[in-house]
């Protein structure tokens, strides 16, 4: 296996579109057609397909109302301009579901906001921040003291 294709579930696919396209730090195009998109990126990885509810037969696009969009799924984006991606989601949304933080197991700072259906997306750096920058917690999470050394 190669790639893999994301295909979800949208009312509308060129406002879903562009909203992605903003999220990226794209540049405007149109999608394909007006019930399916697919959002490319600059080496033609095809990064996220858009589909319009019903507009095929597609068994588990037929109507939202079937299952809560995003229910079971997340969308996870790695990046490497997290700080402008952090800044565009912000301009994008009236409030993020996750504040940025660095994720315990992958040592990125990530942060998370819903797309215009309701989908949960998660934008996290593709590399950890050098040493000497100043990293994100998770809100309400403390950090620890260092364990002092008994002494000699």
């Amino acid at each position: 296996m190669k790639r893999t294709w994301t295909i979800i579930g949208v009312t509308d696919v060129p406002r879903s579109f562009a909203w992605y396209q903003s999220l990226f730090g794209q540049r405007p195009t149109s999608p394909g057609h007006s019930y399916f998109g697919q959002l490319v990126d600059s080496d033609g990885t095809v990064l996220l397909c858009l589909h319009e509810w019903g507009a095929e037969d597609h068994p588990s696009l037929m109507k939202p109302e079937r299952g809560t969009p995003g229910n079971g799924l997340l969308l996870f984006f790695r990046v490497d301009d997290f700080d402008s991606a952090l800044k565009r989601a912000r301009g994008l949304v009236a409030r993020l579901e996750e504040e940025p933080h660095v994720n315990p197991h992958t040592q990125t700072e990530e942060c998370s906001l819903r797309d215009p259906d309701g989908y949960y997306v998660t934008i996290s750096a593709l590399a950890r921040r050098k040493r000497g920058s100043a990293a994100r917690r998770r809100p309400g999470k403390r950090s620890r003291p260092a364990k002092r050394k008994a002494p000699r």
